[in-house]
This record gives C-alpha cells, sequence and structure tokens, in this order.
C-alpha cells in the first residue's frame, strides 16, 4: 500500500505563542516534524500535545535544525515552513501538486498582508540575493522559507550549509543539477503575538543572514 503521507519540516525556537495556530493550519495527510532547537519555553511540549513529532537539535542553525528535520522524515516528499504563524500551511498542497506535475522542488514567493509585516532590511537583502540567483539562471524572486521536495533527492543534492546560507545553497545546487524549479505566491502574514523573526526581526539579525549567505555566493 502506498504511503501518501506528507511531512513538513518546522524548524522552532520558542514558538509556544504560534505553534497551535502554525499546526492546526496542516492540511489532511500532512504530518508535522517540529524540530526543537535549543527553546526555553514550552515549545517542544505545546508541539507534542498537539500531535507533532518532536525531535530535538542541539546545534544551533536553521539549517542544522533543517537537515535534522530532512533525516528524520520518512515520507517521499518533505515540506520546509517557518514556525512563528507567518505562513499559511493550507497552502502546501499547491507547492506538492508542482511536484506531481513534474518539478523537482517547489517553493514559495511571500506576498505580504500587510507592509509591515516584511521589514525594509529584510526586503532589500532578500531581494540582492534573488537577483543574484537570478543572473545565474534560476528564476525565482525569494529565498524561500516554504518549499516541497522529494525527501531523496533533496538528500542527494548534498547540502552542508548548517546556518541561514542552508536554503540559499540548496538554490544554488538545484540550479547546478537543472532541477525544474517552480515558485508560486504565497501570503506572509504578521507572526503569532509573542515571537519574532530570528532573521528579520531586526537588522543585525538580517546582516547575520545575508552574511551567511554571502559565504554560500563565494564557494
Amino acid at each position: 500500500m502506498t504511503d501518501d503521507r506528507i511531512d513538513v519540516v518546522l524548524p522552532c525556537l520558542n514558538e509556544a505563542g504560534a505553534l497551535p495556530i502554525v499546526l492546526h493550519a496542516l492540511p489532511p495527510g500532512y504530518r508535522a516534524i517540529v524540530v526543537d532547537n535549543g527553546s526555553t519555553d514550552d515549545s517542544p511540549r505545546i508541539a507534542e500535545r498537539l500531535g507533532a513529532h518532536v525531535v530535538h537539535e542541539k546545534r544551533r542553525g536553521y539549517g542544522a535544525a533543517v537537515h535534522t528535520g530532512l533525516e528524520c522524515a520518512t515520507a517521499g516528499i518533505v515540506c520546509f515552513a517557518d514556525a512563528d504563524g507567518s505562513l499559511d500551511l493550507a497552502e502546501l498542497p499547491k507547492l506538492v501538486a508542482a511536484l506531481h506535475d513534474g518539478a523537482d522542488l517547489a517553493v514559495g514567493r511571500r506576498v505580504p498582508t500587510s507592509r509591515d509585516v516584511w521589514p525594509w532590511h529584510a526586503r532589500a537583502g532578500n531581494l540582492l540575493l534573488a537577483s543574484l540567483l537570478r543572473r545565474r539562471g534560476l528564476p525565482v524572486r525569494d529565498i524561500a522559507p516554504l518549499r516541497a521536495v522529494r525527501r531523496a533527492s533533496l538528500l542527494d543534492l548534498g547540502i552542508t550549509d548548517r546556518a541561514f546560507g542552508y536554503p540559499l545553497e540548496l538554490l544554488i545546487k538545484a540550479q547546478r543539477a537543472d532541477w525544474r524549479v517552480s515558485e508560486f505566491d504565497v501570503s506572509y502574514g504578521a507572526r503569532a503575538k509573542g515571537t519574532k523573526s530570528k532573521v528579520s526581526g531586526s537588522v543585525r539579525g538580517t546582516v547575520r543572514a545575508v552574511r551567511d549567505m554571502s559565504r554560500v555566493l563565494a564557494r
């Protein structure tokens, strides 16, 4: 019997206020894998209570949490999303449908629901990196936090970055491997009350993310 379940990897660092919203939005047949990256709040307990599979990654870093979730996934197709409530996981099926239609990777292009949900410094950093990718021949306009991909294919790409450079390295290696990448508009709203982005929540966070991604570009 074929297992049609989809695994959804959710890197998590102190997202207790957002997890109920995020997990309740999961479509039927989608299993949450919450990768706790050292939370000091009740995130792991809340995730478990809401039915998520919780794993722990002690090494701090977005890429470290994502890769651990990928390794723990068992479904043939794996999705990735932020756990802060800014993304609507009900939009995941359209990305998964693109894989069934022949795409190797489906990504979301964030469309802000209001002007203040995406600070200028984060938007500027994203625009710069996306423009550099387009010059390399990859037609994307976002370094997307919402993604769908076949688990085995992603493991074969051999992504090595364990910090904020992970999404960029994925896109670069996808382009080098001649993957067909499909990009879709997805809504990007305010984070759940009490949560703050580790990247766009401050200029310092954005600078750190761009620094990590610049190192990936320089390889």
